[in-house]
């Protein structure tokens, strides 16, 4: 069986039908992406009062899989299993690039050559693209591994949205997002008022449209309001790899520099050069935790001009060298 639309992904082709969601589970997955991803299974289960859905949870070689925070989970089924399903979902979380073979490539290229709809939640959208399947589609994955992911796989239409469906093609940015996806698709499989019933359950007053954004406001993130400030730190996130300069960012908020660093001073207790430097850090952090780029590589595409100096400032902020923090992770 298999669907050709968002609709037909979750819609039984008969009144008794079961249909079966199979969820590939990588080592160091999110749990919570995990959970509101079948939870909604689950609870459509109870409220209809009738099996709408059944689950299996695989691994490629593993019957125990753990998770990022360390608990356990028994898998239900082997690997042949996945290929009686109607949609397959990959459940990774960090380190995915550790953990991505030549045999979960080979698996999810089968899935998709026997027409089974392959997805994917968190960083899993990671493996999609390795195997070559999200060429030509909108896709997404977690904020934190965005860049990660545009560096690697520069041709790809990386969103930050909460999840993207395109055709049958399902990508998701983990966390609560999952459960906004699945009561998307139960949605158009069963009806909205059922879907909403199914929120409800969970206490989720709203289900989240896909194009909803992952991270939270700038202004509730940072705990500031004020409007100039706001826009030079919204202009710092957006240019990383080409750093603008204070005097620039001044400018562009109508600002004298003065008057730029007491805004930083004010609210933020720091200068703006350092704000901006700490950013780029960040970045870099991510980048040298979730990808095999080299060091310049990652120095470059964070605004440094050397190897040298980049390393000096990290070890300067982290405590360790950008080989070391490689090293340990």
């Amino acid at each position: 069986m298999k669907g050709n639309s968002v609709k037909d992904m979750l819609k039984p082709l008969t009144e008794l039908e079961t249909v079966q969601v199979g969820f590939l589970m990588i080592s160091d997955f999110s749990l919570l992406a995990f959970s509101a991803a079948v939870e909604p299974l689950r609870a459509a289960n109870r409220l209809r009062e009738k099996s709408l859905f059944s689950w299996v949870t695989t691994h490629l070689t593993d019957k125990i899989v753990k998770a990022s925070n360390g608990l356990e989970v028994s898998t239900s089924g082997n690997i042949q299993t996945l290929f009686n399903c109607r949609l397959v979902l990959i459940c990774s979380g960090t380190n995915v690039e550790k953990h991505t073979n030549k045999a979960i490539l080979a698996i999810i290229r089968r899935l998709e050559r026997s027409g089974i709809i392959v997805g994917a939640i968190c960083s899993g959208s990671y493996i999609l693209a390795k195997a070559g399947m999200l060429n030509d589609r909108r896709c997404t994955i977690h904020w934190e591994n965005i860049d990660a992911m545009r560096e690697e796989f520069p041709h790809l239409e990386i969103t930050n949205d909460l999840f993207e469906i395109d055709g049958t093609r399902l990508t998701c940015s983990g966390g609560t997002a999952a459960l906004d996806m699945m009561l998307h698709l139960i949605s158009e499989a069963h009806g909205a008022k059922f879907a909403a019933e199914i929120s409800e359950t969970f206490i989720h007053d709203r289900i989240r449209d896909s194009h909803d954004r992952q991270r939270i406001e700038l202004r509730t993130r940072l705990g500031v309001s004020h409007p100039k400030l706001l826009l030079v730190i919204a202009n710092m996130e957006a240019n990383l790899e080409e750093p603008l300069s204070q005097t620039g960012l001044a400018e562009q908020a109508n600002l004298s520099t003065r008057q730029l660093e007491r805004l930083f001073k004010k609210y933020m207790q720091i200068t703006p050069t350092r704000h901006y430097l700490n950013l780029r850090l960040a970045r870099a952090r991510h980048l040298l935790r979730q990808t095999s780029m080299s060091i310049l590589s990652v120095a470059l595409a964070c605004g440094f001009i050397s190897a040298s100096h980049f390393s000096k400032c990290y070890r300067e902020t982290y405590g360790c060298t950008p080989r070391a923090e490689r090293e340990v992770n």
